[in-house]
């Protein structure tokens, strides 16, 4: 696809906001299309410049690196893009981050020896808790709509679950983690893949729900915050990514 095609009929917006939307928070399990933290694209002849925000100033910098930095990746992605830039705003580490974003020095190069762990690790941390979250909403909802007993969980296969979303997200996020997707998979597994033993499914289950709920409360939280910190009026308005597109059709 070249440059050009991509500016027809706004097909280079909705490919930048797609590719975006790909990038996810690591604490909340969401796309940062979708929590607002997106505040403005500039798309022009050049490339696509990319402005973020978070909910405080003193949101957890790795976190906020790894945002930005996904962000980089994702949209390089994006056929005939051009030149990306992307800018944290309103941030204690902004100016830190922006450099190192701008100069690839990558996370380490960013912040030397503050960075305790790499993005790998960090990142591996919160795609477990993605899928014991994942998992748990399945494994609740089979319970629910099924008479199944926790005693019996340990049962439970990929093929028995319902088409949906929530299926569909756990598949997405076992696969992130490397661990089989097939039909004849068990549901209820720890971080390895293992299949939890029935004697420890109700306890595991417990801790997946804290998990599940503790991901969910954050993101309310976070929703607020940002709401607070960014939104003058009822409506959120002020919310809503500003888009702005001068790249020429031809």
């Amino acid at each position: 696809m070249t440059r050009a095609a991509l500016s027809v009929d706004g097909a280079v917006e909705a490919a930048v906001l797609e590719a975006l939307g790909t990038v996810v928070d690591p604490e909340l399990d969401e796309p940062i299309t979708d929590l607002g933290f997106v505040r403005s694209i500039a798309i022009d002849d050049v490339g696509v410049r990319v402005h973020l925000r978070l909910p405080t100033s003193f949101c957890s910098p790795n976190f906020a690196y790894l945002m930005a930095s996904d962000a980089v990746d994702a949209l390089r992605g994006v056929p005939g893009i051009g030149e990306v830039r992307v800018l944290l705003d309103d941030h204690h580490d902004s100016d830190k981050i922006n450099a190192g974003l701008e100069a690839e020095a990558g996370y380490r190069g960013t912040f030397g020896v503050e960075a305790e762990d790499s993005l790998d690790e960090l990142r591996l941390t919160f795609r477990r808790k993605a899928h014991t979250a994942a998992m748990e909403r399945c494994v609740e909802e089979r319970l629910r709509n099924t008479g199944m007993a926790v005693t019996d969980v340990y049962r439970l296969r990929l093929r028995n679950l319902p088409e949906g979303e929530r299926t569909s997200a756990l598949l997405r996020r076992r696969a992130a983690l490397g661990l089989g997707t097939g039909p004849d998979e068990q549901v209820f597994v720890d971080d390895q893949g293992r299949p939890v033993p029935p004697d420890d499914i109700p306890l595991r289950l417990r801790f997946a729900t804290s998990v599940r709920i503790s991901i969910e409360g954050n993101s309310h939280f976070c929703r607020g915050l940002l709401a607070t910190r960014y939104a003058d009026g009822p409506d959120g308005a002020d919310l809503a990514t500003r888009i702005t597109n001068t790249r020429r059709t031809s």
